[in-house]
């Protein structure tokens, strides 16, 4: 760890070359150099007090930014589904150990964790970053194999250039950045496992904070204070007697008529489903997204309803359907898995820190769960811990929606993305673990 140089032994050389001005008549000009000399001295001590600056993460973000963008496109060529990821968690080891992190990996399966400690004395706030790729079952019309249609790539990416940024710039950072890298988030179950292995306790950390690939313009982020993504609920009911498979039918159409956001069907659909979730008091503010399919004489059913407290509505709503014919069997299997939750107040402020790094313009507000289709186990953190989760923009201007809404066949988020995406975050992690952050919760 490098050690901060003491002002006075390095000056002190340079005043012995200059007696005179320690023996000046009446001491008038000796006592203007001591002040000048000291003003010297402290700025010498301020560039190692200052707190990282955003124009250093910058430079250092340049100097990475080619070769995140071969890391991404290694970890493409290589996409390992929920549970599966040895490889790329071997890359993220690799990455992290040299910055110079200190790394433990296995954490929940092949989940990663790397420890940043900076220079002096501050807070401890965590990062996380997923690291599977879509399993073919959950591809938008399915697909042959795992492929990284949800930007996952991305995502482990920009982390590993964050912690590489604020590797460099180690002497400035106060207290210590954790980052998690995540498997399995696309069955919800890699999130319970790390924190299952005790990563929270036993890294301490107070806060945690993410990004995720979403379909607004490249340059853009999508900040989601007082929202975030749904949950899920899922429901089986079995039916009784000789037309048992025509009333399954029956019952599927009707509870799907709960619904009150259809599935996207064409492109215009995904565009009016985003231009809706940036709406106040939209559509899609309190809504219900339900599947209910009927096979022989049965109905499985899953939902994602915004806010949460809904599902012990859309569970009455469901069980009184099926009532209604004689002999129905209904069942809830699990407990909802829950809805991400962001908090407001540090929504707020990273809103506030991302348009004073990238201007006004560059971020936009969500009003509503979005997408309402898509739920993530990032919630488990934020059950836990306050922190944000922010979408970054991927989107190439003039392409279609589905290059950049993830889970498409098509997706191909524009690689300009990963170098905002690490100035965006090495700047607010600096941040939130400098002591001075007091004033912001």
């Amino acid at each position: 760890m490098d050690r901060p140089i003491d002002p006075e032994l390095q000056l002190e050389p340079e005043l012995e070359r200059f007696p005179a001005r320690r023996t000046l008549l009446a001491g008038v000009a000796g006592a203007g150099a001591a002040i000048a000399w000291g003003a010297a001295g402290r700025g010498v001590a301020d560039e190692w007090e200052r707190p990282v600056q955003q124009g250093s993460v910058d430079a250092e973000a340049a100097r990475v930014k080619q070769g995140l963008i071969q890391l991404r496109r290694d970890i493409h060529r290589h996409p390992e589904g929920p549970g599966q990821e040895q490889r790329t968690a071997g890359v993220v080891a690799r990455e992290l150990r040299a910055a110079g992190l200190s790394v433990s990996t296995g954490v929940g399966g092949h989940g990663v964790v790397g420890v940043l400690r900076g220079s002096r004395p501050g807070r401890t706030v965590a990062y996380r970053a997923d690291m599977d790729a879509v399993p073919p079952t959950d591809i938008v019309g399915g697909g042959p194999a795992p492929a990284h249609l949800c930007g996952h790539d991305v995502h482990t990416a920009v982390a590993l250039g964050v912690a590489q940024v604020l590797a460099r710039l180690r002497r400035h950072l106060s207290g210590t950045v954790v980052f998690l890298f995540q498997p399995a988030e696309e069955t919800l179950s890699g999130a319970r496992a790390m924190i299952d292995a005790g990563v929270l306790e036993r890294t301490g950390v107070e806060e945690i904070h993410a990004l995720h690939c979403g379909p607004v313009p490249v340059g853009r982020f999508a900040t989601t204070a007082g929202y975030g993504m749904p949950g899920q609920d899922k429901a089986e009911v079995t039916l009784a007697g000789p037309d048992a498979p025509d009333a399954a039918r029956r019952l599927a159409d009707g509870i799907g008529e709960l619904a009150t956001v259809a599935l996207p069907q064409t492109p215009a659909d995904l565009e009016r489903i985003v231009a809706e979730a940036q709406t106040p008091d939209g559509p899609l503010a309190r809504f219900v997204a339900i599947r209910a399919r009927a096979q022989e004489a049965k109905v499985s059913v899953s939902y994602r309803c915004w806010p949460q407290e809904r599902y012990l509505e859309v569970r009455e709503h469901i069980r009184s359907l099926a009532q209604s014919y004689p002999g129905a069997a209904v069942g809830f299997p699990t407990a909802p898995f829950p809805a991400m939750l962001c908090p407001e107040r540090e929504g707020r402020v990273l809103a506030h820190h991302l348009r004073r790094t990238f201007g006004r313009d560059a971020v936009t507000t969500l009003h509503a769960a979005f997408p309402p289709f898509s739920g993530e186990d990032f919630a488990l953190y934020l059950n836990r811990l306050p922190g944000t989760f922010t979408f970054l923009g991927v989107r190439t201007p003039a392409t279609p929606i589905t290059r950049s809404y993830p889970h498409y066949p098509d997706f191909a988020p524009d690689e300009r993305a990963i170098d905002l995406g690490v100035r965006a975050m090495a700047g607010w992690l600096a941040k939130r673990t400098h002591q001075a952050v007091a004033e912001d919760r």
